[in-house]
């Protein structure tokens, strides 16, 4: 088969839509002047790269304290919203799988619900109802906030997952005399694994990544990186500090994107017999 030019140029303007502004966010972690953006001086020199951004992040310099202060924090909200989300979601995915009446009905509408509900009106209809009950915004806030829109991706990976599971297998776990419990977590779950980890890297990505819901909801002192670095963008002289936590937070995704995939790759390799 004949290759197409015009294919292969839209493939190439993709790929460079797609992958370009990562590699230039890496490469700026690297740039010696802070101030002008550019790795060549005022008479057009090149200035080569420089590890201070890397140092300072890592030494703890008090310049950069606020910012790394928003990066942890944004990692610990993620990393609780994602577990709080997988718990919730894969027992929301079960009932809805389970029992099909009126109310699950009602329940998959409201679980599907904050997957097209614009991010600006569940961030406003959270502060108001925090307001309603006079909750003090701030790390608690954001973290109810963040599992509100986690759980229903995490749900709705999960859910897909349980439209090829066969119930003949738990059946199958009863009649040998296992438990609900025992056939839950040995015959279910591993079954199960495979999309709840994709859920909860979803809910991960989707928890560190949030700027207009976390907006709403944080307090004094509780900027999350997302939030701080919008704020910080267009007047820091710190800002390749921000492409060296945005490379590393690149880094830490792929280490868990590779994790997920050699932990469900063996799930499905057949076992060997000699």
């Amino acid at each position: 088969m004949k290759r197409s030019m015009v294919s292969l140029v839209i493939l190439i303007s993709v790929l460079a839509f797609l992958y370009v502004p990562i590699i230039l966010v890496v490469a700026y972690g690297f740039i010696p002047n802070g101030i002008t953006m550019s790795f060549f001086d005022s008479e057009g020199r090149f200035t080569g790269f420089t590890l201070k951004w890397y140092a300072k992040i890592f030494s703890g310099d008090y310049s950069v304290k606020a910012l790394m202060q928003s990066f942890w924090l944004s990692l610990t909200v993620a990393g609780a919203s994602t577990l709080i989300s997988c718990v919730l979601g894969t027992t929301s995915a079960l009932a809805l799988h389970r029992w099909r009446d009126r109310v699950q009905t009602i329940h998959h509408a409201l679980v599907y619900t904050p997957l097209v509900m614009p991010d600006i009106l569940i961030g406003i209809s959270l502060l108001m109802l925090f307001v309603a009950v006079k909750i003090e915004c701030g790390f608690w806030t954001i973290l109810i906030a963040h599992v509100t829109f986690c759980v229903s991706y995490v749900a709705m990976t999960v859910l897909a997952r349980l439209q090829d599971f066969d119930d003949r297998i738990t059946e199958s776990a009863f009649d040998l005399g296992a438990g609900p419990w025992y056939a839950f977590f040995h015959v279910e779950l591993p079954i199960l694994l495979p999309g709840i980890i994709t859920g909860g890297l979803l809910a991960f990505t989707l928890s560190i990544d949030d700027v207009v819901i976390t907006s709403f909801v944080n307090g004094a002192g509780t900027n999350t990186f997302p939030t701080y670095v919008s704020s910080m963008t267009k007047h820091s002289r710190n800002l390749p500090c921000v492409f060296v936590l945005s490379t590393l937070m690149l880094i830490f995704t792929c280490f868990l994107v590779g994790i997920s995939k050699i932990i469900t790759g063996k799930m499905f390799i057949p076992t060997q017999h000699k």
